[in-house]
């Protein structure tokens, strides 16, 4: 197997991670690492970051594998029904933001969003709403995949089958981590204004589910209209588009190395900046710096 395959399973890993149907759960996943924590710890943020964005990973990965390999020799006939789905996650979404934008709280099934240090840190939770963006995101991002990674497991190659797809996976992970890496090390004025905010914060959290839950049941409805009529044309979805392009084609421009020195980078400066807070307390102690 060249390069080449694995580059190109790579890079659709990282555009399925910003692709059309799903990338509007990419902000409602980061703000969970702001608004799930009250503590502004930098060292505490980047580690449940790493933590999340494994499990985030490993969950999208799982339900594409699955989908993949179960559901492939009747992808087709499924992926027409997909945008179904898609609408009745968002409104899943969106009912939930809506109770919480209302004051409420979410049934005793999920943690409250005063406790919701929880649900940040559990790898369980992050695994469930990795495969809830992979089920969001399967309408635009399934047949690359098929293409890609499916195609070498039904040729018969299990060993390049396998690595087309932890590199896949690897791709969308770049991009989560990236993102949340850069979340954990700026959160830390976000979390002290929103703890000053007091009861606003779940408000806050809430309302932007609402916006999210909303957009991804509109575009699963716009699929399906597109599906009824291929010249179907939508303003919101021609906006949202728009942002959504721009962010793939950067994804794409910078390509998987330029991502990877981004979180080494970020790595870097988390270990700089915990490296700094020892020797200010050493220095607040009186003790002798080495």
């Amino acid at each position: 197997m060249g390069d080449l395959p694995l580059a190109l399973a790579l890079g659709a890993g990282m555009l399925a991670a910003v692709n059309p149907c799903g990338f509007a759960l990419l902000p409602a996943y980061l703000s969970l690492l702001v608004l799930g924590d009250d503590r502004p710890g930098r060292t505490v943020a980047v580690g449940r970051a790493l933590t999340a964005t494994v499990s985030m990973t490993l969950g999208f990965a799982a339900l594409f594998g699955v989908f993949g390999l179960a559901v492939q020799p009747v992808a087709g006939r499924v992926q027409e029904h997909l945008p179904w789905f898609t609408v009745g996650f968002g409104l899943l979404l969106a009912a939930a933001g809506g109770w919480l934008l209302a004051g409420r709280q979410l049934p005793a099934l999920a943690p409250k969003m005063r406790r919701a240090p929880k649900l940040s840190r559990s790898v369980p939770a992050m695994a469930l709403f990795g495969m809830a963006y992979a089920a969001a995101s399967l309408g635009c991002t399934v047949a690359p995949f098929l293409a890609i990674v499916v195609s070498a497991f039904r040729g018969g190659s299990t060993g390049e089958g396998v690595a087309l797809f932890v590199a896949y996976a690897a791709g969308m992970g770049l991009i989560v981590g990236a993102a949340s890496l850069t979340v954990a090390l700026t959160r830390t004025t976000a979390v002290t204004r929103l703890r000053r905010a007091g009861s606003v914060a779940p408000r806050l959290g809430g309302g932007l589910l609402l916006l999210v839950g909303a957009y991804v049941a509109y575009y699963g409805w716009y699929e399906i209209r597109v599906q009824r009529d291929p010249t179907t044309t939508d303003p919101v979805v021609d906006a949202a588009g728009s942002v959504q392009r721009a962010l793939a084609d950067a994804v794409d421009s910078a390509g998987p190395g330029a991502v990877a020195v981004l979180c080494a980078v970020l790595l870097l400066a988390a270990l700089g900046l915990r490296h700094r807070r020892r020797l200010l307390r050493r220095s607040a102690r009186g003790e002798a710096t080495p």
